[in-house]
């Protein structure tokens, strides 16, 4: 059971170093909590329901960790090499794609809990 807590410890540590670091250092993962925060602020004000809060609060951390998943691409293709290349370009397109999807998914969430 100790070698669990410290396992969970380390991990703690390491989570929080990379949530960090890509907030300093990552533009959009900022602009993507403050989206959160106004869209958390509107779910908290407006009459939804318990499950219909949950659904945009959670989707909105989908945000996040898409957006930080976006950063580790990024940083695994520059580290590799700087040099402009398909590949690389292709897998940071796709982060970039994923972030997008994810925060698709709060606008149709915020559609339907508005409009149904």
């Amino acid at each position: 059971m100790l070698y669990f807590f410290k396992r969970l410890r380390l991990r703690v540590i390491w989570s929080w170093a990379g949530l960090a670091e890509v907030w300093r250092n990552e533009y959009s993962f900022r602009s993507w909590i403050w989206a959160n925060i106004a869209s958390a602020g509107l779910a908290f004000v407006l009459p939804l329901t318990g499950g219909e809060r949950a659904l945009i609060l959670a989707l909105g951390i989908l945000v996040l960790a898409a957006e930080l998943f976006n950063s580790a691409i990024e940083r695994v293709v520059d580290d590799i090499s700087k040099q402009e290349r398909d590949l690389a370009k292709q897998a940071k397109d796709a982060g970039s794609a994923g972030v997008a999807v994810a925060a698709i998914a709060v606008g149709v969430a915020w559609v339907a809990v508005l409009v149904w």
